[in-house]
């Protein structure tokens, strides 16, 4: 297998929505000597770009972008080891987290997984993060951006508590806190004081992008 052949298969996988053909693309590229970096931005990246665009055309929905993440996670966690630190370049690190007593992933996971394939460092929490988390981490890590998810109209309050504990730490100015999920709107964005907010996973990318700068 050449590396035109692993990129198309690649591609194929995340254009697919299908984990394990991604799996069985990234280990092929592998074996057949494929620069794992090269793989990443010429093969991975673009397919996911194109679900996200193919998404907010209405020309694929939630369940596909969902599987298109995962494959792109799955890919990405057998290409990246591979990659020698001094090769890995990161336009900004995110954290990126469910705020506290909320335990829904799925539209944080798409989000990392889009933030992983446009060359972003990301450091994800995982669900019901406490506010005091989202915060040591970014400082821990020099996150230059915390994404907070809330998909429940009781729980966006913890997405303010990022907001006012950063303000209370003197660090505010430090971090721009992205927000997202369902009940989240801009008027709530500018109600608390957020940096940004995010309608799709593709806008939360398009965000962090902003604040990478």
């Amino acid at each position: 297998m050449g590396s035109d052949d692993a990129l198309k298969d690649l591609r194929a996988a995340i254009l697919g929505c299908d984990p394990e053909a991604a799996v069985k693309a990234a280990k092929a590229a592998v074996k057949a000597e494929v620069d794992p970096l090269f793989a990443i931005e010429k093969g991975l990246a673009p397919a996911i770009k194109e679900v996200g665009e193919r998404f907010e055309r209405m020309e694929v929905y939630l369940p596909e972008l969902m599987l298109a993440g995962e494959a792109m996670k799955s890919a990405m966690k057998v290409l990246l080891p591979l990659i020698p630190k001094q090769k890995k370049i990161s336009r900004a690190t995110v954290v990126i987290g469910t705020v506290q007593g909320d335990v829904h992933e799925i539209g944080k996971n798409i989000v990392a997984s889009l933030l992983m394939a446009n060359g972003f460092d990301v450091v994800d929490l995982g669900v019901d993060v406490k506010t005091q988390s989202f915060v040591e981490e970014a400082k821990k890590v020099n996150a230059r951006i915390i994404g907070a998810s809330a998909l429940m109209s009781s729980t966006i309050g913890s997405q303010k508590d990022i907001i006012d504990y950063l303000s209370a730490t003197g660090t505010r100015k430090k971090h721009a806190v992205l927000i997202g999920g369902g009940p989240t709107t801009d008027d709530w964005r500018k109600e608390i004081g957020a940096d940004g907010w995010g309608r799709t996973a593709v806008d939360g990318v398009r965000l962090a992008g902003k604040f990478s700068r």
